[in-house]
């Protein structure tokens, strides 16, 4: 556990995110005794944007069509 003061914070954050972020827990205190705490949220998971993929998928004319290797199978 790292605890700093909130003055020391303002001019180390970037530093003592990187702490968090690697697992170290990091308490920032007030002069008031008000103790905060950094804490990784988490990776946000990427979702699919719609029709990201427009353009990239190509179909032939025929491709509703029936196979002739399959003509004995078709009713």
């Amino acid at each position: 556990m790292h605890q700093v003061n909130l003055q020391e914070a303002e001019t180390r954050l970037a530093e003592l995110i990187e702490e968090a972020a690697t697992g170290e827990e990091v308490i920032i205190t007030r002069s008031d005794g008000t103790s905060f705490k950094i804490v990784p949220l988490g990776g946000v998971e990427a979702r699919p944007k719609f029709g990201s993929a427009r353009g990239l998928v190509k179909m032939s004319d025929d491709f509703d069509e029936p196979l002739a290797d399959f003509e004995e199978y078709a009713p």
